[in-house]
């Protein structure tokens, strides 16, 4: 059984800066295509970032130039590097991985890609 484990979700006001952490019970460089997606209240999950078999990684438009993806094989951990935070940031932020085998290249952006999930972790941007 994968498990994932988010933390460093927080209060920040605007402007300001937060990197989450995603701690897999399995290799990393095993599990990936991995994703972070957010769900706002009221709303659907949506993608946030992710990151290919291969390294590379791919963003939601209204994060790029602002949210990083990054990997630590040594450690089995993926960050999500967040700066210049705005209220509509705001969401619970989760961590995913997929089942099977993707090209090289691939970092699927829908939610019924991703086999396993974290708990989840709260961000909250004030005004």
């Amino acid at each position: 059984q994968v498990q994932l484990v988010e933390s460093g979700g927080g209060l920040v006001q605007a402007g300001g800066s937060l990197r989450l952490s995603c701690a897999a019970s399995r290799r990393t460089f095993t599990m990936k295509p991995m994703g972070w997606f957010r769900q706002a209240p009221g709303k659907e999950r949506e993608f946030v970032a992710g990151i290919s078999w291969s390294g590379t990684t791919n963003y939601a438009e209204s994060v790029k130039g602002r949210f990083t993806i990054s990997e630590d094989n040594t450690k089995d951990t993926v960050y999500l590097q967040m700066n210049s935070l705005k209220p509509e940031d705001t969401a619970v932020y989760y961590c995913a991985a997929v089942l099977g085998s993707y090209s090289p290249l691939a970092i699927p952006e829908s939610t019924a890609e991703y086999a396993y999930w974290g708990q989840g972790t709260q961000v909250t941007v004030s005004s």
